[in-house]
Formats: C-alpha cells, sequence, structure tokens
C-alpha cells in the first residue's frame, strides 16, 4: 500500500471524526483524517462567538466510551462554554494520540469514486490526493455558514464579524456602537455577552425565537461526583432517548425510558405547574416537559402561551416584548434556543430591538444599516444568519459515484438516505449524522457515538465475510425516507419553516431532514437492521 493509499479516509475532526479515527485505529485498519481547520474541534472550533455554549447539559454532551476519560474530565460549568468544550475536544485528541492521523488545514475538493480500483479518490484543495476502501463523511451538520442576501453587505467599512467564523483573537466592543443581524441560537447567546460591552446594542430581527432559560451554573463537586457514580445509569438513559438524550439531571437513573405526561390528562393548573417546573429547572428538556407539544396543537398552543406571558413579564417595553413572542410557528418546530437572560438584556437603555417586519432593511451602507425610516449609524456589525444545515458541507465537495452522477444530483429534491448513514449509489460512503437520523434533534453526542458504532460494526461484518463494498438497496433507502417524512408528518415540526426543512437557503428542497421518533427508536431500528445481517444493504 502506498504512502497516500488508506483503508479508510475520514473527512472532519470534530467530535464525529475524532471518535471515529479513534475506533478504527483499535481496528488495526489505516486511516486518514482531512480537516480543513487548523485544529481539532469542528464547529467547536470555529463558532467562537461571545456568548458560545453548547445547549445540552455539559455531562451529557461528552463522550461515553471511555469510563477513565469520564471520571477523570472535569466540567466546570452546567452548559459548557466553547472554550472548555474545545479544550476536551484537544485533550481527547491527545489522550488517545490522535493528532498524528490527522491533515488539518486540508479542505477536501472532491470525492470520486474509482471503479477498476474499488476505492475513493479524494482530492483536497491544497493538491493531496488520498485513495481509501472506505470513505466516511464526519463533516458535521451545523458547518457551511450562511450569509444573508442584504444589498451592500460587502460595503460596510466598520468592523465585521460572522459569528460561525469568528477570529481567533479576542474582540472588544468596547465604545462601539454593535448592529447585530439574526436572532437564532447564535445571536440570542452573543446579545447579552455584546451587551454587557457595547456603548450601544441595535439587534436587527426577521423571525423571533423561542427560547428558554439555561439557569446555568458553576457545577457542585460534590454533586458531580454522585453523578460520576452512576454515569453508566445515566449514559442509558440518554441513549434511551430521555430528553433527547440531551441530559436527565433531574431524573433518577432507571430500566426502561419514562412515560410521558400527556397534555389531556391535566388539568390547566397542573399543565401551568408542569410548565413552570420545567422553566425553573431550565435547558432545552423543557419542551418535553409535556410528552404531546410537538404532536398535539392544543398542548403545543397551551406551551407557547405559557412562554409568551413569560417574555411578556421579562421586557418591560410591550411593544419590544410582542416582538419578541414568534407566532409564526408552533413552539419546538424550530430548534428551541437556550439562553442566559437574553430577554432582560432589552430592559437594557442602550439595547434596541429593530422589528424587521415592521421596517425592513433595505441595504447596508459604508457605515451602517438603513431601514425603511431611519438610517444606523455603526461602528461594528455582526452576522449570525445560520448555516446550509445538513446537507451544505456534504453536497459541497463533489461527491462523484461510480455512475457518473454527484450527490448533489442525486440530492436534488432533498437528501436520499438509508438511516441517515448511507446512500444508494455510493459505496463504500458513510455519513455520520446524516439527514434521515435523529441528528439535530438529539444531543449530537449520544448521536454520534451510536452512528459510528453502526459503522464499525457494519465494517466489521464485511471484514469477516470478505465482503469489499456495501451501499443501502434503492428499495430500503426510499423505504426509510418515506418512514422519515411519515414520522415527521406526525408532529408539528414541517410547519415550522426551519433550517431542518432548509427553509433558510433559497432554492433548497424543502424537505425534512431528522428523524423526529427521537434517538431510542432509532436506536432500535439501527439494532435489528444489523440483527438481521444489516438488512437493508446490498455487500459485494
Amino acid at each position: 500500500m502506498s504512502s497516500n493509499q488508506y483503508d479508510v479516509v475520514i473527512v472532519g475532526a470534530g467530535f464525529a471524526g475524532l471518535y471515529m479515527l479513534h475506533r478504527v485505529l483499535a481496528t488495526g485498519r489505516t486511516v486518514r483524517v482531512l480537516e480543513q481547520a487548523s485544529d481539532v474541534g469542528g464547529t467547536w472550533y470555529f463558532n467562537r462567538y461571545p456568548g458560545a455554549r453548547c445547549d445540552a447539559e455539559s455531562l451529557a454532551y461528552s463522550y461515553s466510551f471511555s469510563s477513565d476519560l469520564e471520571q477523570d474530565w472535569t466540567w466546570s460549568e452546567r452548559y459548557a462554554q466553547q472554550p472548555e468544550i474545545l479544550a476536551y475536544a484537544r485533550h481527547v485528541a491527545d489522550r488517545f494520540d490522535l493528532r498524528r492521523h490527522i491533515d488539518f488545514d486540508s479542505r477536501v475538493a472532491s470525492a470520486v469514486w474509482d471503479e477498476p480500483q474499488g476505492a475513493w479518490v479524494v482530492a483536497t484543495s491544497q493538491n493531496q490526493i488520498l485513495q481509501a476502501k472506505v470513505c466516511i463523511m464526519a463533516t458535521g451538520c451545523l458547518s457551511v455558514p450562511r450569509r444573508p442576501d442584504i444589498d451592500g453587505l460587502e460595503h460596510f467599512s466598520g468592523n465585521f464579524y460572522q459569528a460561525s467564523q469568528w477570529p481567533t483573537e479576542p474582540v472588544n466592543f468596547k465604545d462601539q456602537r454593535v448592529g447585530l443581524i439574526g436572532t437564532g441560537s447564535s445571536g440570542i447567546q452573543a446579545v447579552p455577552v455584546i451587551a454587557s460591552e457595547a456603548d450601544e446594542l441595535t439587534v436587527f430581527q426577521r423571525t423571533p425565537n423561542f427560547s428558554v432559560p439555561a439557569h446555568n451554573k458553576v457545577l457542585d463537586a460534590d454533586w458531580v461526583d454522585a453523578f460520576k457514580k452512576r454515569y453508566a445509569e445515566h449514559r442509558e438513559n440518554h441513549r434511551q432517548g430521555i430528553g433527547s438524550g440531551f441530559g436527565d439531571l433531574a431524573v433518577l437513573p432507571q430500566a426502561g425510558p419514562i412515560d410521558p405526561v400527556l397534555f389531556e390528562s391535566l388539568t390547566e393548573d397542573q399543565a401551568n405547574s408542569i410548565l413552570e417546573a420545567a422553566w425553573e429547572r431550565g435547558g432545552a428538556r423543557f419542551m418535553g416537559a409535556i410528552g404531546d407539544t410537538l404532536m398535539n396543537p392544543v398542548a403545543n398552543a397551551f406551551v407557547q402561551n405559557f412562554v409568551h406571558q413569560k417574555i411578556k413579564r421579562l421586557v418591560r417595553d410591550p411593544e419590544t416584548a410582542t416582538a419578541l413572542c414568534p407566532s409564526n410557528h408552533p413552539i419546538g418546530t424550530r430548534r428551541i434556543c437556550v439562553d442566559s437572560n437574553y430577554y432582560e438584556t432589552y430592559n437594557l437603555p442602550h439595547v434596541r430591538l429593530v422589528n424587521l417586519r415592521k421596517d425592513p432593511i433595505v441595504k447596508i451602507t459604508e457605515l451602517g444599516v438603513q431601514l425603511q425610516s431611519e438610517h444606523v449609524a455603526l461602528d461594528t456589525l455582526v452576522i449570525a444568519t445560520g448555516f446550509d444545515a445538513m446537507t451544505g458541507a456534504l453536497l459541497s465537495m463533489n461527491v462523484m459515484g461510480p455512475e457518473g452522477f454527484t450527490l448533489a444530483e442525486a440530492w436534488s429534491e432533498g437528501p436520499k438516505t438509508y438511516l441517515g448513514l448511507m446512500a444508494h449509489g455510493f459505496p463504500n460512503l458513510f455519513m455520520i449524522t446524516g439527514p434521515g437520523s435523529p441528528s439535530v434533534l438529539s444531543n449530537m453526542m449520544v448521536s454520534i457515538e451510536q452512528h459510528v458504532d453502526f459503522v464499525m460494526g457494519c465494517l466489521e461484518f464485511m471484514g469477516d465475510r470478505d465482503h469489499q463494498r456495501v451501499e443501502p438497496s434503492a428499495e430500503s433507502q426510499s423505504g426509510w425516507m418515506q418512514h422519515v417524512q411519515e414520522v415527521a408528518n406526525s408532529t408539528l415540526f414541517p410547519q415550522g419553516g426551519s433550517w431542518y426543512l432548509g427553509a433558510n437557503v433559497p432554492g433548497k428542497p424543502r424537505v425534512f431532514m431528522p428523524y423526529a421518533a427521537g434517538v431510542g427508536p432509532y436506536r432500535l431500528a439501527c439494532d435489528a437492521v444489523a440483527k438481521a445481517g444489516y438488512r437493508g444493504f446490498e455487500f459485494a
């Protein structure tokens, strides 16, 4: 085998790529990782914006594959900040000696299947060529940033920052008039931090999003010790899907899932009491407090009204409070945000919300933002306008199968996969947390580990039988995608008009991409496939 030939090539050195690399190395296979950044960490390398923080509890948003790692690593806060998460990724890379197998600053330009060789030929924009029998895309679901299509954006002469491509050097907003465009998760996290430094902060909001309080805090050492003693039980709860794997810190470890509380079984006072307790506990698990919130329109309207009332009590100015209350989508059908004093920040005298539904942006000027009604002068402009989610990275690399058509062509009407793991027509090409899997509707670490373990099981199955090639059948792929859409349509998710459906990218097919049944049922489906000899996959 030549120096550029490997058994496996992995694209991406975020949490998916690092665990995938660790598992492949343990089997003795030769492997190389290509990473576009200058270090490990994936999304946590690039997303350094002020206030960047995980929305899953830190003790749940971590690897479970090594009990020693679990016990040795100490998280400082309930919800870890970006620098701490990046430090964790770097620690894992060093602890398991992974860096020497990674090529940094290596962006993949193409991956083409060589039929005679039965291998993927992967080329980087730095003219590096690798060949591998198996290519594994660990490219992340939120790794291709989008810039808003606003006239004149390139003409702004002040300081300009994009949340998902934040500079490595410190950014100071002192004595600055700052404008921020975008009120998704990144914007909601950044607003309170920027407001604490800036002389003036103007937030330009087109569409408000629902957010719940994090109630973040420094972790108590005694509590952490008690939690770690039962880590295995907590992990099992995460895998079964309790709280979508986001954490079970208020749930006693037990065997089997907890039955959800349904809205119709509750009085109004009981429902309010449950929601109040979930609000005070904090975190994304708020959406699971009433079990049918994302399926029952009546339950959803009740929860939505509860949050609206919270916003109106937190924000003093009635007009601002009303503008911050989402009314164009059911709560939870866009990823719920988790914040630290976001709504309260609008009570500060130097913070202003501009409702772009009433006063739209005409253009960006050299000195600020021209609204329909006025010009807002700015020293600094920050955009937090999201990503080409789930498919952006996969479709940007010119992935071409043996029939001569690209993945972008195969997915021209929307992504098509089997289990979110492979696509028909693209042999030996695996995806970690791809479209058609729970991915962004779950704690990503839980989904990453489950996917990597499935891929390794499939590779071992192939090795035991001398199979050189695997891909899903057209029938199994079609059946799975039909199931994914049926599950989505049984919920309120399709009404969200969010990036879950690609609705934030002009021209992108409107297909609900994640698997909405949850990580527990999804794991059972994958386990059944594996137990049946990887039913639905074709081997050669």
